[in-house]
This record gives structure tokens, sequence and C-alpha cells, in this order.
């Protein structure tokens, strides 16, 4: 398992749809901030948005987001919040039509052969197309290099330095992993 910032790579977690969402919104929180003190409110976050799941989320209404916004132990901006409770919606939909989270977004895996060189970019074509296919369904917060942190976090991309531990590490867990199919 990779765990990087906090972040994990694993059968279990990237291709499980909960896991996945919640990596979605914590990065959408994470934008304009640090990744550690997203790290350090996650456990928090994770109880006030029902660990993630989706379609407990995309029940919340106004009297939820006035008490999140209330809530010291979070990242208290609206616009992220709402956006939450609105990909949440999207995410349940998504799963109607697509079967999976999972399905969906390796399908924006990058070719590892035309990856530039580790910690050189922080956008990529593929985490441009995943933005824009999760905006053109009505997500929020999920712009191009909040996307390619997500793809890193998630092992969709293995962005370590050469010679790092975690790059090879990463890598063997790439190695088994079985892609989800829709």
């Amino acid at each position: 398992m990779y765990r990087a910032r906090g972040l994990d790579f694993s059968r279990a977690a990237s291709d499980d749809d909960h896991r996945l969402f919640e990596k979605l919104c914590l990065e959408g929180f994470q934008s304009g901030l640090s990744w550690r003190t997203i790290l350090n409110k996650r456990p928090r976050f994770r109880e006030v948005f029902r660990h993630f799941d989706f379609n407990r989320i995309a029940r919340f209404g106004d009297r939820d987001v006035a008490r999140l916004l209330e809530d010291p132990g979070i990242i208290r901006h609206r616009g992220k919040i709402e956006a939450v409770i609105n990909n949440a919606r999207r995410a349940r939909d998504m799963v109607e039509q697509e079967g999976t989270l999972a399905a969906f977004l390796w399908r924006y895996e990058p070719d590892e052969a035309g990856l530039p060189a580790p910690q050189t970019v922080s956008i990529s074509p593929e985490s441009t197309a995943l933005s824009k296919a999760l905006k053109k369904r009505g997500w929020k917060f999920v712009g191009p290099t909040t996307m390619y942190a997500f793809m890193q976090s998630m092992g969709l991309v293995n962005d370590h330095a050469h010679g790092c531990v975690m790059r090879e590490e990463v890598a063997r867990a790439r190695e088994k992993f079985i892609r989800p199919r829709g």
C-alpha cells in the first residue's frame, strides 16, 4: 500500500467508490491550502461527511450546510461544502449511468510511457480531460490541478522522484492492481 501525504493506493482504496469520492472531496478542500491541513482534519471530515458515503451526502440540505459552516474541525468554505453535496448527487447519478465511479475515473489513467519527468508538472492532458468530463456532468471544485493531485493520491500517476523508495512501492502496487472496467 502507498501511503505518502497520508494518502493511499491499494486495491481496496483505488477501486472503492467511497474512497475515491473521499479523495475527490478532500483534494477539492485542499485547493489553495496545505495537504497537511487536510490530513490533520481528515478524521473530522470523515465524521461530518458520513464517511463520504455519497448516497447519504446527496440528501444533505441547507441545515446541513449551516451545521458544517459552524464546525471548526473542517474547512468552513461554503463553496467547497456545497460542492461536496453537489458532487455526491453527481456521483450517485454517475454510478447509475457508469456502474462505478472507479470504472469512470480509471479511464483517465495516463500511459506511463508518455509521462513527463516526475514532479515537473501539476496538470496533465489526462487531468484536464478528467476535469472537463466531470464538469460537463455538473461536478464542482474539480479543476485540472485538483484532478492531477487526485490522480497522484490514488495511484493513477506515479509522480515520485526516481530513486525515491515510494516510487518503487507505488510501481509494485500498480503492477498488481487490476483496473476496474465499466
